[in-house]
């Protein structure tokens, strides 16, 4: 039986397992752990780190591993390059599979920025600020003076928590009339998110295009040269089989 790792948590990754398992094939999920209660795939399943390409390599090695698709979250640059070099390194075919990004569209009033830490800069007090690019990235925006923050994320950011945040815990998908409400409830006046690209959050965006609020939209990260990527996970599943 054909034996395939998939890498990730999205909801790209979950179609691809069911798809493959559907097709007869030996599937395992892997997971970085790093959200509770996650939605889980089906087939087989992994959680925790692999201890870098290293580790990834052998375990490919040792699983006797066919193929390797990459459906991580578009951000998650350090587990592909770990992906791409285990894959040099054991000639374990590697596939990328990344939903595409968002596109900017009429009424939109966008500032497209290279990184985290670039977004911060753009911001100027007085701002009240709906930042939704996850919890681990809160430490770049609390030291900005002048500037209140309403970060949205699955899980609890490491404390402490300084005052100028109100964390609000919640999972996607969201309406447009409650990420509406929620912005004038705050008297937000501006959106950091990250180019994750999918419906599951996109109401944000629309929102905000309907309310005039403009957003500070952090690119992704490019991929590894020379590694293919496609868009869905029926191609995936295409590739993935052989």
């Amino acid at each position: 039986m054909r034996r395939v790792l998939i890498l990730g948590g999205t909801a790209e990754a979950r179609a691809l397992a069911a798809e493959l398992v559907d097709k007869g094939v030996h599937v395992v999920s892997s997971l970085a752990g790093r959200v509770s209660n996650p939605r889980l795939p089906v087939g087989e399943l992994r959680e925790g780190g692999f201890g870098g390409p290293d580790g990834l390599a052998a375990w490919l090695v040792a699983e006797r591993i066919d193929a390797m698709v990459d459906a991580t979250h578009p951000f998650a640059a350090r587990m592909t390059a770990s992906a791409a070099e285990a894959s040099a390194r054991t000639g374990v075919p590697l596939l990328v599979l990344r939903r595409p990004g968002w596109r900017e569209g009429p009424g939109d009033i966008w500032q497209r920025v290279a990184s985290l830490h670039e977004a911060a800069a753009r911001l100027r007090a007085p701002a009240r600020v709906f930042l939704t690019t996850g919890r681990r990235s809160l430490p770049v925006f609390t030291g900005l003076a002048g500037v209140w923050l309403l970060a949205r994320s699955v899980d609890p950011p490491e404390p402490p928590v300084p005052d100028n945040v109100h964390v609000l815990l919640d999972r996607g998908p969201y309406t447009v009339e409650g990420e509406r409400a929620l912005i004038r409830e705050h008297r937000l006046d501006v959106l950091v998110t990250k180019d994750s690209g999918g419906p599951m959050t996109t109401a944000k965006l629309v929102a905000a295009r309907a309310l005039g609020l403009p957003v500070i939209m952090v690119d992704r990260p490019p991929p590894p040269a020379g590694v293919r990527l496609v868009e869905t996970a029926g191609e995936a599943a295409a590739w993935a089989q052989g």
